[in-house]
Order: C-alpha cells, then sequence, then structure tokens
C-alpha cells in the first residue's frame, strides 16, 4: 500500500472518528455513531496491518480471536448495571496497553532514538500506568470488591510525595539515557500513584473519576501514537482525551466539584445513622395501594430515576407505570441528574432501553423549576441527587446541584430501606412531612404499583 493511499485512508478513519462522536452526544443518533466510529477503527486497524512492518500475522490473528472472544462475551453478559465497571475496565486496559507498547518501542530502538521520543515515550508509560491501576480501583470500588468509602493509607501524603519524585526521576533517567530497566521503574512507580490516588476518593465521586481516567486513557493513546508514528492512534486518542476532559469538567460542575478537591481531597464520610432508629424522624409508611391513589389523581408527576432503579432493572415497569398514568391523562416526565447512577448518561441509557420517549427526557437545569409547580415527585432508587443537604454547608455534597423534588406537593420514594448513598451522608428527605416511602425492591415496588393502578 502507498503513502498516499494510507494517507487517505487514515483521514477517512479520522472523519468517521469525529461524526461518530458528534453522533453520540443524542440518544436518538448514538447507535449509528458507534457503528460510524467501529468502521473508523476497522480501516485504520486494516491499514495498520498492511502499511507497516508486522512480524507475525498469526500473533495479530490471536489476538484478535481472543480479544474479540472476550469481548463478544462481555457485551452479551454484562448488565446496565455493571456498564460503569467495565467502562473503568477499559479505560485501564487501555491505559496499560499504550504503556506496554510504548514499552516495547523503547525495547526496539533503545538509547537510538532521539531524546524528544524518549521523552514521549516517558508521558506514555506514565500516564498509561497511572490509568491502568487508577481504572483497575475504581473497578474494584464500583464492584463493590473493596470498600467505596476513601481508604486512607498511613503515611498517604509521605507516599505520594516519594512516589511523585521517584517518578520524576525515572521518567528523566529514562529520557536521558534509553535504558530499559528505568522505564519499567517507571511502570511500576506510576502504577503505585494510580493505586494510592484512588483508593482516598470516596464512591460518590468515582463518576468524575471514571470520566478523567478515560481523559487520560486517550492521552496516554496519542502520546503512543507519536512514539510510533501512527496518525490514527494520536487523532483518536486526542479525541478520547478532549471529550474525556469536557466530560469530566460537566461532572465537577454537577457535583459542584473541583478537580483537583476530588483527585487530592477525601470525600465521602461514614454514614451519620438516622432512619428507624432515631426516635426525633419520623418515616410515613405507604403500601403500593396508597402510591397508585396518589399518582393516579394527580395532574403531573415527574419521575426521578436513581441508580436503585438500575440495579433492580426497573427501567421497563418505569415506562409501565407512565403509560398507565397518561392513559389516565396524567402528565408525566422524567428527570435526569447529570450523575445519577454511577457514570454521566447511565439512566438515559436504561430508560432509552426501555422505550421512554426522548421527549419525556430532562436535564436538571431544564426541569428543576418545575418541581415547585408538580404533583407528585416519584424517586425510584435515588439519594444523593436529591438530598437537601446539598443546600447546606459542611457535608459530603455540600454546594452540589440535585433535584429540587422537596418542594413538589407530595413527594413519594420507593427504596429498600434508609440507607445513605453514595456519599455516606443521611437523607432528610425522607423525613420531610410531605414524603412518603414505599420500602420495596424498584421493580417489585413499581410492579406493584402498576397493579393498584390498573384496579382503580
Amino acid at each position: 500500500m502507498n503513502a498516499t493511499t494510507a494517507g487517505f485512508l487514515y483521514l477517512l478513519a479520522a472523519v468517521l472518528f469525529i461524526v461518530g462522536l458528534k453522533r453520540l452526544s443524542s440518544p436518538a443518533t448514538a447507535k449509528d455513531g458507534n457503528r460510524l466510529a467501529a468502521v473508523g477503527m476497522l480501516i485504520a486497524i486494516v491499514v495498520t496491518l498492511l502499511d507497516k512492518q508486522v512480524v507475525s500475522y498469526w500473533i495479530v490473528i490471536a489476538g484478535i480471536v481472543v480479544g474479540g472472544a472476550i469481548g463478544a462475551l462481555l457485551a452479551q453478559r454484562i448488565e446496565m448495571t455493571s456498564m460503569p465497571q467495565l467502562v473503568a475496565a477499559f479505560n485501564g486496559f487501555g491505559g496499560g496497553a499504550s504503556a506496554l507498547v510504548a514499552i516495547a518501542e523503547l525495547d526496539r530502538g533503545g538509547a537510538d532514538f532521539p531524546h524528544r521520543t524518549l521523552i514521549t515515550i516517558a508521558l506514555s508509560v506514565t500516564i498509561g500506568s497511572v490509568t491502568l491501576t487508577g481504572s483497575l480501583i475504581a473497578f474494584a470500588k464500583l464492584q463493590e470488591l473493596i470498600a467505596g468509602r476513601p481508604v486512607v493509607l498511613p503515611g498517604h501524603l509521605l507516599v505520594d510525595v516519594v512516589l511523585a519524585a521517584s517518578g520524576v526521576t525515572a521518567a528523566v533517567l529514562v529520557a536521558a539515557t534509553g535504558e530499559n530497566v528505568y522505564v519499567w521503574v517507571l511502570f511500576g512507580v506510576g502504577g503505585a500513584f494510580g493505586i494510592t490516588r484512588t483508593l482516598p476518593i470516596g464512591g460518590a465521586d468515582m463518576p468524575v473519576v471514571i470520566a478523567f481516567l478515560n481523559s487520560l486513557s486517550g492521552l496516554a493513546a496519542a502520546a503512543t501514537g507519536f512514539v510510533i508514528d501512527s496518525n490514527a492512534l494520536i487523532i483518536s486518542g486526542a479525541l478520547v482525551g478532549a471529550a474525556g476532559l469536557i466530560l469530566t469538567n460537566i461532572m465537577v460542575k454537577a457535583m459542584n466539584r473541583t478537580l483537583s478537591g476530588v483527585l487530592f481531597s477525601i470525600y465521602g464520610v461514614a454514614a451519620t445513622g438516622g432512619g428507624d432508629d432515631d426516635p426525633d424522624k419520623v418515616v410515613r409508611r405507604a403500601s403500593a395501594d396508597d402510591v397508585a391513589i396518589t399518582l393516579a389523581y394527580a395532574q403531573s408527576v415527574i419521575i426521578v430515576p436513581g441508580y436503585g432503579l438500575a440495579v433492580a432493572q426497573a427501567q421497563h415497569v418505569a415506562r409501565e407505570l407512565a403509560d398507565r398514568l397518561q392513559d389516565r391523562g396524567v402528565d408525566v416526565r422524567y428527570a435526569i441528574h447529570p450523575v445519577a447512577g454511577r457514570m454521566p448518561g447511565h439512566m438515559n441509557v436504561l430508560l432509552a432501553e426501555a422505550d421512554v420517549p426522548y421527549d419525556q427526557l430532562f436535564d436538571l437545569e431544564d426541569i428543576n423549576s418545575d418541581f415547585a409547580r408538580t404533583d407528585v415527585a416519584l424517586i425510584v432508587g435515588a439519594n444523593d441527587v436529591v438530598n437537601p443537604l446539598a443546600r447546606e454547608a459542611n457535608n459530603a455534597i455540600s454546594g452540589m446541584p440535585i433535584l429540587d423534588v422537596d418542594q413538589a406537593t407530595t413527594v413519594v420514594v420507593v427504596k429498600r430501606s434508609l440507607s445513605s448513598g453514595f456519599a455516606g451522608i443521611d437523607n432528610p428527605l425522607f423525613y420531610l412531612d410531605n414524603t412518603v416511602m414505599l420500602f420495596a425492591d424498584a421493580k417489585q415496588g413499581l410492579s406493584d404499583v402498576v397493579t393498584a393502578v390498573r384496579e382503580l
């Protein structure tokens, strides 16, 4: 394949990446966008295999077969509730792959590389190794393999300083000498730093961490693209890095955080208790029949989905309930908080899976003022995103924009218990005079309400 043809096909792949990414911004076009980007990546891979010197096609084929089989298996078996964990794992593997490719290239060229290439190798290995281990810790927290609360190591500040100094030293030695031993030291130090920086971050801030690590995986890929002189890798990595940074910025604004505050502070304090064991807090319990009557005779209802809905796979039942209410003339809409669930867009994807019309989905900024004019706010498995404590100072979610559900005439909360959310703090919404609690699994609780509405 001549250089002109290869360049044109790489350009075509880049255009497909950009158009595909643009179409991912809307649920209505996201599937097409994903397909376009996948076609672009396929073109880039085929051109690379034909244009570059490949030592053994059998190794490449074996990798495609094994990787493809794993990908197909994951696509079929991973549930939507586990998608954030899968994204975290993909971020980590992407960063790790970029670091290993850079290390392999150093092993091939060694000290013969110019200093600018050695510096790029050091950057790729550093960013890639931090992304690998940081993403694996994020995966473990989301999967509840380790505690979601902040885990603070003894002397963590000193450990971080030592690791940072060691990393800088190893990177300088890589750039100065091109010796393999230093790049492996850098890989190990970067991996350790990724662990020590992610462990102290609580579960409430994990969506921000995932978005940031996604950006880092793209930056690692772009750096590796410069190392191996791959325009396709540079472009795709830059796109992922930029999109990840934009998403991170959206997330920190949605949570009223700063990126430095998330990465270098400790959030997610222990739960404060309350609930049934606190005599000063009265919980008003409701049955499915009570909730059905409240909803069926309302004029307007706003449904607020949360992670509890995702865990219970209750999106289809929520859609059925909305259909039943609309048949009775009730105006039904959905309020989607930017950080509902465990990653951005989680709720939108779940509801789209249940064929909820896109024009019924509203972001926080578009619907928040309507709660004061709404008869019923139906909270299904949400917690921190509707917690009024965000309006107060000195707690884990202070200043975070929330859905003002407490301003609705009646608030119905479908939840298993009074347990705290990711932030680990109690929610006074559950004890307000206009709040009633339906204690149930989201799917079973909504199914009971649907049955009761049908019998009215």
